[in-house]
């Protein structure tokens, strides 16, 4: 009988099936990013998602490990069949969880994220300003980024201009400045 791998290599590997499923879709025809909730679901590679599930599920039995978390996080993604059949709720849980065991201001700030699809944008807005407030990311555009977005939800439409502004100006990509650039137009 062969060894089986350690929990987390087995996340490791869930964790990239999962995430090179959705690659196709991740891009449109003139390389700009498409995102999760705007991607083709046809496009994503149903194989791989089913080969990845019954690991997630495997690891997240016992203590997660860091991968695990995050394969339980692309998990939910792609068990939804539609961006608005996410449970936002249990990605919370498990940002929850990641934030215990890889605490860092990323983790922070996607959890934000999460709480706005799951609570509404104002709950997550509260939290992004708090981890703003430490300035820790303060050079990282996607924390402007997301900022913007859940302002631009909320009416703010002058602030959100500022927040896409200064992501703009530090986004280093092409791509995501070009999304950025779309978004502030869209406003004006």
């Amino acid at each position: 009988m062969a060894p089986q791998p350690a929990p987390e290599v087995t996340a490791l590997l869930a964790l990239m099936l999962l995430h090179d499923a959705r690659r196709d879709a991740r891009t449109d025809e003139a390389g700009d990013i498409v995102l999760l909730e705007d991607q083709d679901r046809s496009r994503w590679k149903q194989t791989q998602i089913a080969e990845a599930l019954p690991l997630v599920s495997e690891v997240l039995r016992s203590q997660p490990g860091p991968y695990a978390l995050q394969a339980g996080i692309a998990a939910e993604h792609c068990k939804a069949a539609r961006p608005e059949d996410t449970n936002w709720h249990r990605i919370v849980e498990l940002y929850d969880l990641l934030e215990k065991v890889q605490p860092s201001a990323i983790v922070s700030l996607n959890r934000a994220v999460a709480v706005a699809m799951a609570s509404g944008p104002r709950a997550g807005l509260g939290l992004i300003e708090e981890i703003a407030a430490t300035k820790q990311l303060d050079q990282f555009h996607l924390l402007h980024a997301a900022r913007a977005d859940l302002l631009r939800r909320l009416g703010a439409l002058g602030e959100a201009a500022a927040s896409y502004q200064r992501a703009i100006s530090l986004a280093a990509n092409g791509s995501e400045r070009r999304y950025l650039e779309r978004r502030l137009a869209e406003m004006q």
